[in-house]
């Protein structure tokens, strides 16, 4: 079945409505001032209306009905179409001026994932992506997403754009706006930390249904959303009303130890920490006292203080031992291996790696 297309015409030009009322006036041999003594108008106020400089009112469009006989829907219908041009215009230069902005949007991404439309037209990508990052212009995301540029300005090990940090966080928004959740409440969320500790175990099909489960109950909907390029975020925490936390993981590194202490270092937060900041687990960090108490917090969920001690103590750290020591505290053993590799460096970075679980995003 072909499809009928709507050619709809956009002029380049815009009809000012005082080109109009001069022309009229031209053909009744009225000038000026005499209008201005039909309609009580000021003859400044009619020639500001000629050049274009004052607006047809509604008031002003019942006075040159009366005037000069025609409707006043017909003057402010002039001024209606004369103003959409003057504002499509303003936008398509404002537009053509942000097009360098777009560059540090990782559109190519974002389609490929199904996040926005693709556009051949660089001006309606643009456009596509402002929507879905639920601003108007890119004058706004300065003052939706300020924070963004503290995190990142000193991030020298990769390149990060905070643009496109943004748009993994908008996601994030998005999805957790479908998740309902009841009001938060910190003694549940912390009940629900002690049963999610159970489900490191288990594969991603029993876990992730199960934490997002039992973190709703509590307040907190927590969302995985695929990692953009240019981001080099792990997690992130924020507030999105005064009873509803998010905590959304990216699976960047695609392991269970990082998954599972991003997770843990998440939840530190919301139980630590005020609601007003957001926390990103990849960047700088703006608060290095609180990330560091965020990641104490994970270990020490994860894993406990004391027998953990005993563990290391015996300074023996073969795959038997740490899946034996794993089972003996309820987690999986990766989870071992990586606080062994990366916070007490007791085990070198490709010793053991075939303990920890390795997941991918489903097609």
């Amino acid at each position: 079945m072909i499809e009928q297309t709507k050619n709809e015409y956009q002029p380049d030009y815009g009809i000012i409505p005082g080109d109009v009322l001069a022309y009229e006036l031209e053909l009744r041999g009225m000038i000026q001032q005499e209008l201005a003594k039909r309609t009580g108008l000021t003859p400044k106020h009619i020639v500001s209306i000629t050049k274009g400089k004052s607006a047809i009112t509604s008031e002003t469009a019942i006075k040159f009905e009366r005037a000069l006989g025609m409707p006043a829907d017909y003057w402010l219908n002039l001024e209606t179409q004369y103003q959409e041009f003057q504002a499509r215009f303003a936008e398509e230069d404002q537009l053509e001026k942000d097009l360098d902005w777009l560059k540090k949007i990782p559109v190519s991404s974002m389609v490929k994932f199904g996040w926005i439309d693709k556009f051949t037209d660089k001006k309606e990508q643009l456009v596509e992506v402002l929507r879905f990052l639920g601003i108007a212009s890119v004058d706004q995301w300065d003052d939706i997403w300020p924070s963004l540029k503290v995190a990142y300005r000193k991030h020298g090990t990769h390149q990060v754009y905070p643009e496109a940090v943004s748009a993994w966080l908008r996601q994030g928004e998005i999805e957790a706006s479908a998740i309902q959740c009841d009001s938060y409440d910190k003694a549940s969320f912390r009940k629900a930390l002690d049963e999610i500790r159970g489900l490191t175990t288990q594969s991603p099909e029993v876990f992730v249904p199960a934490m997002q489960a039992l973190c709703a109950t509590a307040g907190v909907a927590v969302v995985f959303v695929r990692s953009l390029p240019k981001t080099c975020v792990s997690g992130a925490t924020r507030w999105v009303s005064a009873n509803k936390a998010v905590i959304q993981l990216s699976l960047r590194y695609k392991t269970d130890d990082h998954l599972w202490f991003t997770f843990f270092h998440e939840a530190g937060h919301i139980l630590l920490h005020g609601k007003k900041e957001l926390f990103l687990e990849g960047a700088n960090g703006l608060d290095t006292e609180k990330e560091n108490e965020a990641n104490l917090f994970a270990e020490n969920e994860l894993i406990p203080k004391k027998a953990f001690s005993q563990f290391i103590s015996n300074g023996v750290f073969t795959k038997a031992s740490i899946s034996d020591f794993a089972a003996s505290i309820g987690i999986a053993p990766g989870i071992i291996v990586g606080n062994l590799q990366h916070n007490k460096k007791l085990l070198r970075v490709d010793y053991c790696n075939n303990l920890k679980q390795c997941f991918k995003w489903a097609e």
